[in-house]
């Protein structure tokens, strides 16, 4: 296909196709999407995926970045109930984009994507944080960063990622992919993984922002080896962990979200930002 239109997989954007019917059926199982449900599909390529989601019954909306892919993934879904977007998943309105592809006033989103390597991590996060119509992410990644996503306190994988999840969603890793399902075959093997979101989040925003609460985390994971009284200095108040119940000798890879959260909510910190003090 990509030969008979002069193409060649980009590495640039990071194109390992899927070339495996049993996988991309394989995610649209695991997807639960069905007949009436509504899909958003990053990275859709050559639409093997697209196809499968397709044959469930569900209405897709296909979002490919590469404008030179997209007359050739428009004729292989044209008869399918498909809605083809040229457009970066980082970059594009996501309101529009749902708001012109629901199939009523309440739809709810699963986002099913063979995500390219180079954007998985900021698509996932920018999904969680910014376009609370999507319920469900069934996304096929690279092992590492699919360990990460669903990675708890005591993994190896676990960062400030894996917050990021936990603060929106619950993730677990849902099977296991080797590169011989691509073209080109890439040198690592990837995961597909779950994430479905919570109602609400792990930390109530009310209590803590969320841009705060992710201040402190990254500046606790900017430093991991360190003890958090040494990671954290000038980002909250030593006094803060004894009200928080976190020992300072802690390192950022032990605490869950829920610490996370008390520790960057003390309410005897000072408003760097603002100049003032949040009283209790």
């Amino acid at each position: 296909m990509l030969a008979s239109r002069g193409l060649h997989p980009s590495r640039a954007l990071g194109q390992n196709f899927v070339v495996d019917p049993n996988t991309v059926r394989r995610i649209a199982r695991l997807s639960g999407a069905g007949s009436g449900s509504s899909v958003v599909e990053v990275g859709a390529g050559l639409g093997s995926l697209t196809l499968a989601l397709a044959e469930t019954g569900a209405n897709v909306t296909a979002v490919e970045i590469d404008n030179d892919l997209i007359p050739l993934l428009s004729s292989v879904v044209e008869d399918q109930r498909v809605r083809v977007v040229q457009g970066d998943a980082l970059t594009l309105d996501w309101g529009e984009l749902l708001e012109s592809g629901a199939a009523g006033p309440e739809t709810s989103w699963a986002m099913v994507s063979n995500l390219p390597y180079n954007v998985a991590t900021p698509v996932v996060a920018k999904v969680l944080d910014e376009v609370a119509e999507v319920k469900r992410l069934v996304v096929m990644v690279q092992r590492e960063v699919g360990e990460r996503f669903a990675a708890g306190v005591g993994d190896a994988a676990y960062g400030a990622v894996s917050v990021k999840v936990a603060y929106h969603a619950k993730a677990s890793v849902l099977g296991h992919v080797p590169p011989t399902v691509f073209m080109p075959r890439p040198n690592v093997a990837s995961v597909i993984v779950g994430i479905d979101r919570r109602e609400t989040p792990a930390v109530d925003p009310s209590l803590v922002s969320h841009e705060r609460l992710f201040e402190v985390v990254r500046a606790g994971f900017a430093h991991r080896r360190k003890m958090l009284r040494r990671s954290l200095i000038g980002v909250v108040d030593l006094a803060a962990f004894d009200e928080a119940g976190v020992s300072p000798t802690l390192r950022a890879e032990d605490l869950d979200v829920s610490a996370w959260g008390r520790l960057a909510g003390w309410r005897g910190q000072t408003n760097r930002s603002r100049g003032e003090q949040v009283r209790p």
